[in-house]
This record gives structure tokens, sequence and C-alpha cells, in this order.
């Protein structure tokens, strides 16, 4: 019987059927672009909705130094005066995640991952 179980075992993690490996990415990559002048936010903040194991880039330009993070993933980037920045990661997290600045306290928008 153990000799069973261990073939089991062996043929699942040579088939890919054990858990725990990365998610493939779903569709094409969302790219996101957002612009920040005078404490505005461009375009205006509003939700965008990705799928879930979709990849997001994001991409900050600020006329301030600050630091945009995505709320659940646990990314940032550091925003240096009129330099793009840039958060990518993939979205295998469901739920809704608010993508802020930190210092200028600025919604930029709100991710629904689905």
């Amino acid at each position: 019987m153990r000799h069973v179980a261990a073939l089991l075992v062996a043929v699942m993690a040579l088939t890919g059927c054990a858990t725990g490996g990365p998610a493939a990415a779903v569709g094409p990559i969302k790219e996101i672009t957002i612009s920040i002048s005078g404490k505005k936010v461009t375009p205006p903040p509003g939700r965008i909705e990705v799928r879930l194991n979709q990849g997001v880039k994001i991409t900050v330009t600020s006329d301030v130094a600050d630091e945009a993070h995505v709320h659940g993933y646990d990314k940032a980037a550091t925003l240096l005066p009129n330099h793009p920045s840039v958060i990518s990661f993939l979205a295998d997290t469901t739920g809704l995640f608010e993508v802020e600045t930190h210092d200028q306290d600025l919604q930029l928008f709100q991710l629904v991952v689905s």
C-alpha cells in the first residue's frame, strides 16, 4: 500500500497536479496610466476591472515626489517628480483594492479583481 501512495504522489508531482504552484496569467496585461498634477488625478478616480490571474501594469507620473501603493497586494513604487514609475503584478486575489498615493493621500482608482 505504501508503494501505491508513493507512486500516486510521484505521478501528481510529475503531471503538475500538485497544489501550490504559481497561477498562469489570464489574457493580456491590463495597462493603466495615471498622471498627477497639482493634486489632480487624471483620469479621474474610478473603478478598473481585471480578471483573476490577469497581469496588471500601473504607470504613474506625478509632479511631486511620493509613493503609490496597491492595498491588499503589498505593491508600491517610489514616485519621482515628472518621471514615470511602474507597479506590475499578477492579480491573483479577488476583491476591491484601493490604489493610492502615500504623502498626498490621493485615491488613484479602485481595482476590482473578479
